[in-house]
């Protein structure tokens, strides 16, 4: 079997990935809670996809496994969109030969770490930045969009986004801003009141 019949992996040049996570036995000694496969979901006719790696509430309740349980929650709603209100979330996101997304922004602080691949990050005040492997861009609820530079492979990031307080600037607020429409992904919603 292939690694995109397994996993549902868009991109047929990138590793597959499983996410591990940790918890405790009986006796208080560290152990691998679980293993989970990446499950990607396609965006955009099926040039660009998600893995979500975990999703929480901030501060996490690792109690009774309260996190593992959230995290089944709000992924099989179907309701989270970039960012989650009040909390954290993780995530894998492949962008396909030359693909672009569109200007955006999040009321979120986001970790962008570039794993495979070049991606050039583009600023609403016209800049580019080329961003290698194992470049991070800290992304503090600016408008932006991520452009796969390769015309023929794919490119890969990991992306943490934490919820933030309304940002001001100028006494105007900024809030999400998605750009428009993508089908399947709803607006995170941490920005009404």
């Amino acid at each position: 079997m292939s690694k995109q019949s397994e996993t549902n992996q868009l991109s047929p040049d990138l590793p597959s990935t499983t996410t591990y996570l940790t918890g405790h036995n009986e006796e208080g000694k560290a152990k691998v809670h679980s293993a989970r496969p990446a499950a990607w979901k396609p965006f955009e006719g099926g040039v660009m996809g998600f893995n979500q790696i975990y999703t929480n509430t901030f501060p996490a309740d690792l109690n009774n496994d309260a996190d593992v349980k959230y995290h089944e929650e709000i992924i099989s709603s179907g309701k989270l969109g970039l960012a989650t209100k009040n909390g954290v979330v993780c995530r894998m996101v492949d962008f396909g030969p030359h693909y672009e997304c569109m200007m955006h922004r999040t009321q979120s602080l986001d970790f962008g770490i570039v794993v495979e691949g070049e991606i050039e990050m583009k600023l609403d005040d016209g800049s580019k930045t080329l961003m290698k492997r194992g470049d991070v861009a800290v992304q503090r609820a600016t408008m932006h969009s991520w452009r796969n530079t390769s015309p023929t492979n794919w490119a890969r990031m990991i992306f943490v986004l934490q919820d933030m307080k309304p940002l001001f600037v100028n006494g105007k607020k900024f809030g999400e801003d998605l750009g428009g429409e993508v089908e399947g992904l709803p607006p995170s919603g941490n920005d009404e009141e």
